[in-house]
């Protein structure tokens, strides 16, 4: 659900985040390795670049606390609490629409056998 709201807000995060401690803490983590990291780092003087570039690679990871991570490095920032109250407060019909994006991009892309009582 995280990677759907990261995917939703994409423009803000890369317009509004600096990326540069929230790399080194993914790096902490785990979430990115040192040549990421380092990589990342090459791109310090266009932090929207830096940032597109940091999205992609957890996009493309496989590593399933990439985004919860991600959402941690944020909670961190005192000046990304807009921010991240945003991605708490999605409404009933957000998280409905991001469900069904999830449901979408499923090989079979059928939403019919799909029924979400918690929503109804």
């Amino acid at each position: 659900m995280l990677k759907l709201k990261f995917r939703k807000l994409h423009t803000t995060v890369v317009s509004d985040v600096d990326p540069v401690n929230i790399i080194s803490f993914l790096f902490q983590e785990g979430v990115i390795s040192i040549d990421q990291t380092t990589a990342l780092r090459r791109i310090r003087d266009d932090p929207k670049q830096q940032c597109t570039e940091l999205l992609d690679k957890l996009h493309a990871s496989s590593n399933p606390q990439a985004f919860i991570k991600l959402y941690l490095a944020m909670k961190r920032e005192s000046y990304l609490q807009w921010l991240t109250d945003k991605f708490d407060n999605f409404d009933q019909q957000s998280l409905i629409e991001l469900l069904e994006q999830l449901y979408m991009s499923e090989p079979t892309g059928n939403l019919n056998a799909i029924w979400l009582p918690w929503f109804a």
